[in-house]
C-alpha cells in the first residue's frame, strides 16, 4: 500500500509539471508573429509585441466572425431553393470587405511591430523572410 501511494504521488507529481515543462521549451514565445520567429527581442520589445497583437485581437476577431458568417449565409443560400442573385452577392461584398479589413490590420500590426525592431534586427528579419521558401517564392515555368 506504501508503494502504491508512492507511485501514485509521482504520477500525480509528473501531470502536474507537464505544462511547466512546456513552458521551458525552446522556441519562439506564443503568439508571436511568423516574421518575427528566430530574433531574439529583448524584454521590452517582448512586452511592446505583447501589448500591439493582443490589442488588435478583438478588432481581427470581429472582423473574422462577419467573413465567416457572411460566407456561411452565401453557402446556404447557394444550395437553398430560393436564391437571390443580389443577396448572394452582397453577401459576397460583406464577406470581401471583412477580409480586406482584416488584411488591412495585419499589415498595420505589422508595420507597428517592425517599429519596435532595431534596424540589425530588421535587417535580420528580411534575410529570414528572404530565405524561405514558400508558395510566394516559386516561379511558375513558362
Amino acid at each position: 500500500m506504501k508503494y502504491l501511494s508512492i507511485v501514485v504521488s509521482l504520477l500525480l507529481l509528473s501531470a502536474c509539471s507537464m505544462p511547466l515543462l512546456a513552458l521551458a521549451q525552446p522556441g519562439p514565445p506564443p503568439g508571436l508573429p511568423p516574421f518575427l520567429h528566430g530574433i531574439e527581442l529583448n524584454e521590452a520589445q517582448q512586452d511592446k509585441v505583447f501589448a500591439a497583437t493582443y490589442a488588435q485581437a478583438p478588432l481581427l476577431r470581429e472582423q473574422e466572425k462577419i467573413a465567416f458568417k457572411a460566407h456561411a449565409q452565401l453557402r446556404e443560400l447557394a444550395a437553398s431553393s430560393a436564391y437571390d442573385d443580389a443577396k448572394a452577392g452582397a453577401l459576397a461584398n460583406t464577406a470581401a470587405q471583412a477580409m480586406a479589413k482584416i488584411s488591412l490590420l495585419q499589415a498595420r500590426l505589422e508595420q507597428q511591430l517592425l517599429a519596435v525592431l532595431t534596424p540589425e534586427q530588421r535587417q535580420q528579419a528580411q534575410q529570414l523572410h528572404d530565405g524561405r521558401q514558400g508558395p510566394r517564392h516559386l516561379e511558375r515555368p513558362e
